[in-house]
């Protein structure tokens, strides 16, 4: 015995006449596993719960006739696919024309020739499975093509932290700061996209980039030679200007991966911006380019805030942090000047969300530990052990 017999597709009759529904039944049982029901509301609730391959609608039903069902599965995207052949006694091409126009793929009318009607309905199922396979076949490549962003996007995160990795790494800072200034770039992408001067630019999109690139603002620090990033105390004017190099460094090593990927891509143009602008500052004072107000792309706008007010409330393993309110009078008082005015005044009305996020990510003693160990091995034999954690 065959255990794989092919299922019948399924019929439904929507006829508020027994006599009607008999006589299709008679002719369709043979061949199709035949529902039927009187009323268009029950139609609705059948089609939707029980997905038939076909549907047979009568025009006039009670409660709610057939041109509004039709219309309404037409509309349901769980039903839309069915197909529905209207069989009616209404002859008027005006009628069909009107069925037709609502997305029915046949109209037949009284009296029915039985062989005709199977051959029709025969027809619509045929075109109803190359139909349905289409779907099948575009839903799966839709999976698949959405497979496979998820997984570049993955890669690209991945990507992303493991050169912020590289940075960190060689710096004094934590991998808290990382997360911190990511979550003090989104939070200020949030509040200033619907600004008029920002609205432009902050799409939801360009948000969530601006959420990963952050990491990368200090991947240039990878070129500053050890004896100049890891140096207690203060530079020299000569060393200085070496250690303002790195944001050019990092512009350079992101512009050849994208030079190496043959055409430009989005979040690597944003993290050019940050990375190379976040030390630009507003009255065109900063690094490397001097760029004045709107000149200095919004991502780099976003990052000197986020980046400033990171470094002064955060203990590091040379100096004990600042507090949120003290940090931010220096924020205030550098409005107009360091940074973006209106940008200080998004901080400022997400002043207790950057205080949150800066106790939800805060550095703790064996990280800084760790931090200073690292650091005391590294310029050990030219500073000796200075940093105690």
């Amino acid at each position: 015995m065959d255990l794989f017999l092919p299922v019948k597709p399924t019929v439904l009759i929507v006829d508020d006449t027994p006599a009607n529904i008999s006589l299709l039944g008679n002719v369709l049982n043979p061949h199709y596993i035949v529902k039927a029901v009187t009323q268009g509301l029950r139609a609705q609730q059948v089609a939707s719960e029980e997905q038939p391959d076909l549907i047979l609608l009568d025009i006039m039903i009670p409660d709610l006739d057939g041109f509004k069902v039709c219309k309404q599965l037409k509309a349901d995207p769980y039903t839309r696919h069915i197909p529905v052949i209207f069989l009616t006694s209404k002859t008027e091409l005006k009628t069909e024309e009107a069925g037709m126009s609502l997305g029915a793929v046949d109209y037949i009318t009284r009296p029915i020739n039985p062989e005709i009607l199977l051959s029709r309905v025969k027809a619509h199922f045929t075109d109803a499975a190359t139909l349905r396979t289409m779907r099948v076949n575009n839903e799966y490549l839709e999976y698949e093509v959405l497979k496979r962003s998820r997984a570049m996007a993955s890669l690209q995160q991945a990507s992303i932290l493991a050169m912020a990795a590289l940075a960190e790494v060689r710096d004094q800072d934590t991998g808290n700061h990382l997360r911190r200034t990511q979550n003090y770039m989104r939070a200020l992408g949030n509040h200033l996209k619907s600004h008029r001067r920002f609205a432009h630019y902050l799409t939801q999109p360009v948000i969530d980039i601006l959420y990963q690139c952050a990491p990368l603002h200090d991947i240039g620090k990878v070129g500053i030679p050890d004896r100049i990033l890891l140096k207690p105390g203060r530079y020299t004017l000569q060393e200085f200007e070496i250690m303002k190099t790195h944001p050019t460094l990092g512009w350079h090593a992101l512009t050849q991966a994208e030079f190496v990927a043959g055409e430009p891509i989005e979040f690597l143009e944003i993290a050019k911006d940050i990375v190379l602008g976040h030390h630009e500052k507003w009255d065109g004072s900063g690094y490397p380019q001097g760029l004045k107000g709107d000149a200095i792309p919004i991502p780099a706008r976003l990052m000197a805030l986020a980046d400033v007010y990171d470094a002064l409330i955060s203990k590091r393993i040379y100096k004990p942090g600042m507090s949120h309110e003290a940090a931010t009078e220096i924020i205030l008082e550098g409005r107009g000047t360091h940074f973006d005015p209106e940008v200080v005044d998004a901080f400022f009305a997400l002043s207790e969300e950057f205080k949150d996020i800066a106790v939800r990510f805060a550095d703790s003693d064996q990280e800084l530990q760790l931090k200073a160990d690292f650091v005391n091995s590294a310029i050990g034999d030219e500073f000796g052990n200075v940093f105690t954690g």
